[in-house]
């Protein structure tokens, strides 16, 4: 059997790619036994949870209109974001470097303080890291009390390790003057200010991409197991082997390159995993916020959010009952890539501390659901970056394309794959009209 487009990966990535491609001769390849990746959505008890909070924020309408039109003309409603951060038994708005006016005052005048005298810590961290930059552009006093110990919790690292633009456009810059102004002009508009979200959970987004694809050209319980790129010839996990003209891959970087016989440096590419809670509760708690963010080590989590909150929102408060009458949450923490994740004792640490926070009051478990992401966000370093364009070419000239956050080992949003992956398959439907004009 031979094939034109060998897709793997049916989450995003790679269904958008099987849309946008103008061949039918393509085959995705999928290890789990349901499509979506990350992207999957888990309902229980009347609950609507996903692998952890997926919100979209697109920023080209037509993918949003295509995305759109493969869906019930209700699912979707356009949310505006309600963020905090708890700090020190407060909650203040997000983002941090832009809100220390809502601190306690001794606080706000340490931030504020350094933030106008941060030339002089600055010199002590490598300005080309992560925390060299946080340092640089906000001082010590905003950078110890939320971006460094929230990014830590995050990131499950040293924040050293990670390069200056980590984040990309993600990370909330400010300056001096935006900070100032802030303080009688609130402005915490960012890059999700507002997002989409389905009442049905993200993945009825992952299925209006799915509707353009044939499901039988969808082979799922199926994992790549060898590459052999002088032969182009794939091998999966049930023994059976594919020819390929084109590979395309949103499985993570580092486990493809074994695959395909190539051993990257050791260590090179770096990540972490998050564990997920799914946690349904008897009765409502906080209103109105969508999710807040946790810097302080004494909370084994760094970020909660409010499926609650945010279905109400998209349902004009007219949810069904998770988003009514009861308290539904995602509750996110970050570990090492190679830490042992104890899920019982994770969750029972999770409850003591929810209630510590003053977010459970009295409240009672009534469903709960768990998924490690691993990988979940990867570490963006100097030597990974370098690494990855080497290599990322060599497979190229092989035929093996890598898209997506994980094949792309970059910090991305889930409409960017989708940008990515039409941006491909264009791409290939170019060189196909002029090889079919030769």
């Amino acid at each position: 059997m031979r094939i034109k487009y060998l897709i793997v990966g049916a989450g995003m990535s790679g269904l958008a790619f099987a849309n946008f491609i103008d061949s039918d001769d393509y085959l995705i390849l999928e290890r789990d036994s349901e499509i979506g990746g990350w992207c999957k959505t888990v309902k229980k008890e009347g609950f609507v949870w996903d692998y952890s909070g997926h919100f979209f924020h697109f920023k080209h309408p037509d993918i949003e209109a295509y995305l759109r039109k493969r869906m019930p003309d209700d699912e979707v409603s356009t949310v505006e974001k309600s963020s905090k951060i708890r700090y020190k038994d407060a909650l203040i708005d997000f983002p941090f470097q832009k809100n220390i006016h809502q601190l306690a005052k001794d606080d706000f005048i340490e931030c504020l303080y350094d933030l106008f005298f941060r030339d002089e810590v600055a010199a002590s961290f490598d300005a080309s890291s992560f925390k060299g930059m946080l340092y640089e552009k906000f001082g010590r006093g905003i950078s110890e009390k939320f971006l460094v110990p929230y990014n830590e919790k995050l990131y499950a690292c040293d924040l050293e390790e990670l390069d200056r633009g980590a984040m990309g456009r993600f990370f909330p810059f400010a300056d001096i003057e935006e900070i100032v102004r802030n303080m009688r002009r609130p402005d915490n508009a960012s890059y999700n200010a507002t997002f989409t979200y389905p009442k049905n959970g993200a993945i009825m987004y992952v299925n209006a991409l799915a509707s353009e694809v044939d499901e039988s050209k969808i082979w799922l319980d199926q994992a790549l197991v060898n590459v052999d790129l002088n032969r182009k010839i794939a091998t999966l996990s049930d023994g059976r082997t594919i020819g390929f003209d084109h590979l395309i891959s949103s499985a993570p970087f580092d486990r493809l390159l074994p695959i395909c016989g190539v051993e990257p440096e050791p260590g090179v590419f770096s990540y972490n995993k998050v564990l997920c809670f799914n946690l349904g509760f008897d009765k409502k708690g906080i209103e109105g916020v969508h999710w807040i963010y946790f810097p302080e080590k004494k909370y084994s989590f760094y970020r909660v959010g409010f499926y609650d909150n945010i279905l109400a929102g998209a349902s004009g408060g007219k949810g069904d009952d998770a988003a009514g009458s009861r308290m539904s949450l995602y509750v996110e923490l970050g570990y090492e890539k190679d830490a042992e994740v104890d899920v019982e004792a994770a969750k029972a640490q999770v409850l003591a501390d929810l209630e510590a926070a003053g977010v459970i009051d009295g409240h009672i478990l009534v469903a709960d659901h768990h998924v490690v992401l691993d990988p979940a966000y990867v570490h963006i370093t100097e030597d990974s970056q370098a690494a990855f364009d080497e290599l990322s070419s060599m497979l190229s000239l092989c035929g093996v394309e890598t898209i997506g956050r994980y094949g792309g080992w970059t910090y991305c949003s889930i409409e960017d794959n989708i940008v990515e992956a039409r941006a491909l398959a264009a791409k290939f439907n170019t060189l196909e009209a002029l090889d079919s004009k030769d």
